[in-house]
């Protein structure tokens, strides 16, 4: 859904940028279309991977009920859905444009957000000879599930690396649009903020191609 949303937003820019070229179809003159660093933002904001995941969580805990030889276990599964969103942190995004080079300096995709669905929706599922189960014990098996899940998720290097690509695609789909109605051709460079514990600068060019 995100990806049709976000394919969306460039088409609704390309159809506003064709229609500022149309405005005055008797003027042969070529216009200069500058790229709106504003747009570029919203775009990256969109530009996003959303993961759908459906796990059950194990809560397993021995001895917890009886005395002496006779001791029951506590045993439940938790089945739940939720949902992994990856992109990039638009706040550090950098955008510049320097005669027609565009440079952006776009930070290194991450999991933004990892959500669980009300427990409400959740399936509890207790064996047969399991002691009783408190409401202690479904809250703890469900923070463990979360803590589980965004590991699970925060080490998913293609989703992250599908995340990156996807706001680069956009960013020069909307560059190409501007150089086949504008005047100037732009030529996008990007520059990839790695996280703290990554040492060197990831770049990379991409020159859109014009008619």
């Amino acid at each position: 859904m995100k990806k049709i949303i976000s394919l969306l937003l460039v088409l609704i820019i390309i159809m506003s940028l064709s229609s500022c070229a149309e405005n005055n179809p008797n003027d042969n003159t070529s216009v200069d279309i500058v790229p709106d660093i504003s747009r570029m933002q919203s775009i990256c904001e969109l530009a996003v991977i959303d993961c759908y995941y459906h796990n059950i969580a194990k809560s397993y805990e021995p001895d917890v009920e009886g005395h002496l030889w006779w001791k029951k276990d506590r045993q439940f599964w938790i089945e739940y859905n939720a949902i992994a969103r990856y992109g990039i942190d638009v706040s550090k995004l950098k955008i510049s444009i320097e005669n027609d080079i565009i440079t952006v300096s776009i930070p290194q995709a991450k999991l933004l957000d990892c959500t669980i669905d009300d427990p409400k929706d959740f399936e509890y599922i207790v064996a047969e000879d399991s002691a009783k189960i408190t409401a202690e014990d479904e809250q703890t098996a469900i923070s463990q599930a979360q803590d589980e899940l965004r590991e699970e998720a925060s080490n998913n290097t293609m989703l992250i690396a599908q995340a990156q690509q996807r706001a680069k695609d956009l960013l020069k789909e909307y560059i190409e649009s501007i150089n086949e109605l504008g005047e100037k051709s732009y030529k996008v460079e990007f520059t990839i903020i790695p996280d703290d514990n990554i040492n060197q600068l990831e770049t990379d060019s991409d020159e859109p191609e014009t008619e």
